[in-house]
């Protein structure tokens, strides 16, 4: 079965990984409830709020928190890049409850982070 859907490839950053693993050892069902967002941006949709003041095109979605039964706005939420059409980075994830927002130049140094980890050969 062919689809139209353009397949996008999503990445994460190390500051993602290392978050989301930090978060996983406080709330157990974070996985079931990143993953359904994560196959949205696979199938081509664009989700969540561009964030401002930066020059490339970033979004924030709110993703709800199983392990709290308080909806989405105490959730996640999960900060992406879309570099190109067929290539999304996430690039941090953090709990509502832990920190209320994340700043323009947080952002910015952890995608010159990413874009230095990129530019690393693999062993």
């Amino acid at each position: 079965m062919e689809t139209d859907q353009p397949i996008v490839q999503v990445e994460t950053s190390n500051n993602f990984e290392r978050q989301f693993r930090i978060l996983f050892k406080r709330y157990r069902k974070i996985r079931s409830d990143v993953q359904p967002v994560i196959e949205q941006l696979q199938s081509g949709e664009v989700l969540g709020d561009r964030l401002s003041g930066l020059n490339i095109m970033v979004f924030k979605v709110r993703v709800k928190n199983s392990d709290i039964q308080k909806g989405k706005s105490a959730g996640y939420r999960l900060i992406y890049q879309l570099e190109a059409p067929t290539r999304i980075i996430l690039l941090a994830i953090y709990a509502k409850s832990d920190q209320s927002s994340i700043s323009t130049m947080e952002i910015e140094e952890i995608v010159e982070a990413f874009k230095r980890q990129q530019e690393q050969p693999e062993i």
